[in-house]
C-alpha cells in the first residue's frame, strides 16, 4: 500500500501534481539494470514526464539518448541530450524544415518513418538545410497503428530511403502497444513479434543493408524486451513514475507510483459521494486500460472509494463503501489511470526531494503538440 504520510498541506493550491524523487531513482535505476545486464539501450519516451530535470535524470543512468512524439518536444529536449528520436510519422514541410535544424545545430535526429511520402519530405527538407536525418523504418508488429504491413514492405521502404544522400538509413523501429498481458504470459506474444522482426533484419541482411539499430519496447513488455532478440533499444515511458494502468496490469506495485495528484474535497452534499476539485482538466477521461470499470483512478487514502464521474473542474467520489466518509476540505492523493496526458495538463510540478522538501519544476515540453 502506499504510505500516506505525505504532508499534503505543504502545497498551497490544488490540484497540484507530487513527485517523489526517490521514486524516480528507483524506477529509472531498476529499468538501467535491467537493460545493462540485457546488453540492451534504454532511450525512453519523454512524454511521460516532459520534463528536462527528469531527462537529465535519465541520461545520467545511462540512457542512450531520448525519445520525443513532437518536433517541438525534440526542441526543448535537446538541451537534455543530443541524440533524439522523433517516434512520430513527420510527414509536413513545416516539421520536417524544424528536424532539420536541429540535426544542422549537431544534433544526431532519427525519425520512424512508414511511408515514401514522409521519407521524400525529410530528405528534402535535410537536402535544402545541407544536413543529414536518420530514418529508422516502422514495422507494424501487431498494433496496427503505424508501420510497414510487412518485412518485405519495410524493406522497399528502406531501399527507397537509400536512394537519398540526405538521409541515413539507421534501422527498424516497432511497437508492441498491444501486449498488456501479465509479464510472466508475455512470451507467446513476444515469440510472434520476434519473427516478422528477425524476418526483416535478415531481409535487410541478404539485401545489403544494415539495421544497426532496432528500436522498440514499451512499459508493459520492459522487462521481457531480452524475448525480443534483434532489439538494440526500449522506449518505455510511464516506467519512470506509473499509474493505476501499470498498477492493475501487475507491472507494478502502488509503491512504485511516483506521481500522484493532490485535490480537494470541495463537496460533501450528494448523497453517498464527495466532490474533489480535480475533473477531466485533471485527470483526463481515460479509463483503465485493463480495468476499465475501476473509475479515474485511485484515492489512496480511501482506497474503498470509487471515482466515478468526471466533468471539467469536478470529480465525483463515491463513497458508500468507507468506513468513514471524508470532510471538506480536506485534501486527499489520486493516482491516475494514465500519467502521461495528467502531466500535459499542468504548468508544473511539485518534486518531493529525499529530504521531504518540496521543489517546483516546471512541465518544458507542456503542450508541444506539433
Amino acid at each position: 500500500m502506499v504510505t500516506t504520510d505525505r504532508k499534503l498541506r505543504d502545497v498551497e493550491a490544488t490540484p497540484a501534481l507530487i513527485v517523489d524523487a526517490a521514486k524516480v531513482a528507483r524506477n529509472v535505476e531498476r529499468l538501467a539494470a535491467y537493460a545493462m545486464s540485457h546488453g540492451i539501450g534504454v532511450r525512453p519516451h519523454t512524454k511521460t514526464h516532459k520534463s528536462l530535470g527528469m531527462a537529465r535524470r535519465q541520461i545520467q543512468a545511462g540512457a542512450v539518448g531520448l525519445t520525443t512524439a513532437k518536433v517541438g518536444e525534440a526542441e526543448v529536449m535537446a538541451e537534455a541530450s543530443s541524440d533524439l528520436l522523433i517516434a512520430y510519422p513527420t510527414v509536413d514541410e513545416y516539421r520536417c524544415r524544424r528536424l532539420a535544424k536541429l540535426a544542422r545545430g549537431g544534433v544526431t535526429v532519427r525519425v520512424a518513418a512508414d511511408s515514401t511520402e514522409g521519407v521524400e519530405a525529410l530528405a528534402g527538407a535535410a537536402r535544402a538545410a545541407g544536413t543529414r536525418i536518420g530514418v529508422l523504418v516502422d514495422l507494424d508488429v501487431g498494433f496496427h497503428r503505424t508501420g510497414a504491413p510487412s518485412p518485405s514492405a519495410a524493406l522497399e521502404l528502406a531501399q527507397h530511403v537509400t536512394r537519398h544522400p540526405s538521409l541515413r538509413l539507421d534501422g527498424l523501429f516497432l511497437y508492441p502497444g498491444h501486449v498488456w498481458a501479465p509479464s510472466d504470459q508475455q512470451a507467446g506474444e513476444l515469440e510472434r513479434i520476434d519473427a516478422p522482426l528477425s524476418e526483416s533484419v535478415d531481409l535487410w541482411n541478404r539485401s545489403g543493408l544494415e539495421a544497426g539499430v532496432v528500436s522498440g519496447g514499451s512499459t508493459p513488455t520492459a522487462y521481457q524486451s531480452h524475448l525480443l532478440t534483434r532489439q538494440t533499444e526500449i522506449r518505455p515511458g510511464t516506467y519512470i513514475y506509473n499509474d493505476m494502468n501499470t498498477v492493475r496490469a501487475g507491472f507494478c506495485s502502488l509503491d512504485d507510483c511516483a506521481a500522484t495528484i493532490v485535490c480537494t474535497i470541495v463537496s460533501t452534499a450528494a448523497p453517498g459521494k464527495v466532490v474533489i476539485d480535480g475533473g477531466t482538466k485533471t485527470l483526463t477521461s481515460d479509463r483503465n486500460v485493463t480495468a476499465p470499470d475501476s473509475g479515474h483512478g485511485l484515492v489512496v487514502e480511501y482506497p474503498d472509494a470509487t471515482i466515478t464521474r468526471l466533468s471539467e473542474e469536478h470529480g465525483e467520489i463515491d463513497v458508500a463503501r468507507c468506513e468513514r466518509r471524508p470532510r471538506i476540505g480536506e485534501r486527499v492523493t489520486v493516482i491516475p489511470n494514465h500519467i502521461c496526458p495528467c502531466v500535459n495538463l499542468q504548468d508544473a510540478f511539485w518534486l518531493r526531494r529525499e529530504d521531504g522538501g518540496l521543489e517546483p519544476m516546471r512541465v518544458d515540453t507542456r503542450g508541444r503538440l506539433s
